[in-house]
């Protein structure tokens, strides 16, 4: 399976009473606003513009749930570290995360996006002791992977894995929503999850 057969937009999430509980799997994508969270959505489920793709950073505001081939739902969260965001955008967002993953987690599967280019930054560090702490299992990722040279990528992932403070063992996939790369084994690893999660 490398996109799905059917992905639909369900609704905006604002608060607790938006929030999904169907009991249908949940696989949610988190990174910095501008990391290509919507842009890498939609190369997963073989759609154009079914994930709002802007080229300003912070768009995304709201829990977005898409129906996957009727059994799970990709949730892409609203990306943090959006430097213009004022005060009280930001206490809006960490309210809603905190809500949100209260909700969601340990059993919600976490796709962590990081800049492939840039590396992972303190929030990106922050994200994932966040997500660690509750119990969540994490899938690394790092986008945007076609602009950083062959030459550079071993480098890059081990600078990702020494940041976060990941053993070697620790597998980052490298992906780009551009040319595809790295789709089909993050489709891989989604798929693990929900095989297990529906024992």
């Amino acid at each position: 399976m490398i996109a799905a057969k059917e992905a639909e937009f369900i609704r905006s999430a604002f608060g607790r009473t938006d929030f999904l509980r169907d009991g249908r799997p949940q696989v949610l994508f988190v990174g910095r606003s501008n990391v290509g969270k919507s842009s890498l959505l939609n190369r997963l489920l073989g759609r154009k513009t079914l994930a709002r793709v802007s080229s300003t950073p912070g768009r995304t505001r709201a829990v977005n749930y898409f129906l996957v081939d009727g059994r799970f739902y990709f949730v892409d969260l609203p990306g943090y570290g959006y430097a213009k965001a004022g005060r009280d955008e930001r206490r809006e967002w960490a309210r809603l995360m905190d809500e949100f993953l209260a909700v969601a987690l340990p059993e919600a599967r976490v796709i962590l996006l990081v800049d492939g280019k840039v590396g992972a930054t303190p929030l990106d560090v922050e994200a994932f002791r966040y997500m660690a702490d509750r119990g969540a299992e994490v899938t690394l990722v790092a986008t945007k992977i076609d602009q950083v040279s062959s030459g550079r990528r071993a480098r890059a992932l081990a600078g990702i894995r020494t940041t976060l403070e990941l053993s070697s063992e620790t597998h980052v996939i490298p992906v780009s929503a551009e040319s595809g790369e790295g789709v089909k084994q993050l489709w891989s690893e989604v798929l693990l999850h929900l095989e297990a999660s529906t024992r």
